[in-house]
């Protein structure tokens, strides 16, 4: 079946269709969510702006001057929150190391205020700006972030890499975001304006399809890019995956690896497993 065919990208990029059991994850997800705001030390719903959705939780690092972490959640830009993702952060703080989890607003929103892929963007540079002025009274160093996202959040991890920060704010650092970890990201969006489940809710122009693509804009000119995606994720997420290391090089992307066994949700449960390799890729960047 040619690749522009709504069921084939249907069949490629529904997750909850592909993955079952989601509902359990999602259970799972949110049950120690809630337990590791209950055990760690946490800010909640601290606003990094004045827009929708604009705010962030903070856990911060037992100790001072430690590694950052951003971690950015998926869900098409549309759905999911940053509360379902909480459980990542204990085996991060119990590596020294604080962890900062944005919200964003969410596609399609209100007829009169539209969220867009492209909005959503300027939403996290404006998160990373809040976290490199203020991390610091969080035991965070400013100098030492890495961004890591799943699926949607991994698209927007790579694109913070590539940031222009100077343009943001002459005060910022041009290397703000030291290295990026994308966990099953999205890097060309061009298919996702013809894929039925996501064509409505995204309304991606030709222009913002093009703009909002990683895949399709020169390497970072500073740092590197970790991408990884399940073995048993689409033969898309497993194209993309592939496609950022072709468009930017080994250079930039030394890391683009399949990880075995895991689908689009259990690649998430791998990074907070202490124990996967996929943890530990975090940890190489944010200890760099």
């Amino acid at each position: 079946m040619e690749a522009h065919d709504p069921a084939w990208l249907e069949g490629m990029y529904n997750n909850l269709a592909r993955v079952k059991d989601h509902p359990a994850y999602f259970a799972r997800w949110g049950r120690d969510s809630a337990a590791a705001r209950d055990t760690l030390p946490c800010r909640i719903d601290v606003p990094y702006g004045t827009g929708p959705n604009e705010t962030l939780d903070v856990f911060p690092a037992p100790v001072p001057d430690a590694p950052v972490l951003v971690f950015i959640h998926g869900g098409y830009w549309r759905a999911m929150d940053k509360k379902d993702h909480s459980f990542i952060s204990p085996a991060f703080h119990d590596r020294g190391i604080c962890v900062v989890q944005p919200n964003y607003a969410l596609c399609p929103g209100p007829v009169d205020q539209p969220v867009t892929v492209p909005s959503i963007l300027l939403q996290m540079v404006r998160a990373l700006e809040w976290t490199w002025r203020h991390v610091a009274a969080h035991g965070g160093d400013p100098s030492r972030i890495t961004v890591a996202g799943h699926s949607a959040g991994g698209h927007m991890a790579a694109a913070l890499l590539a940031c222009d920060w100077k343009a943001v704010a002459p005060d910022l650092p041009a290397q703000l975001v030291r290295n990026a970890l994308s966990v099953s990201g999205l890097f060309d969006l061009r298919p996702l304006q013809r894929t039925p489940f996501l064509e409505h809710t995204l309304k991606l122009t030709d222009a913002d399809a093009r703009r909002a693509s990683p895949a399709l804009w020169p390497a970072p000119a500073r740092g590197q890019l970790y991408a990884a995606v399940g073995g048993n994720e689409s033969a898309e997420f497993i194209r993309h995956n592939a496609m950022i290391r072709e468009a930017w090089g080994r250079h930039t992307v030394p890391v683009c690896e399949v990880l075995p066994g895991l689908d689009h949700f259990g690649v998430v449960d791998a990074l907070a497993d202490p124990a996967h390799a996929l943890h530990r890729y975090a940890v190489q960047l944010l200890e760099a």
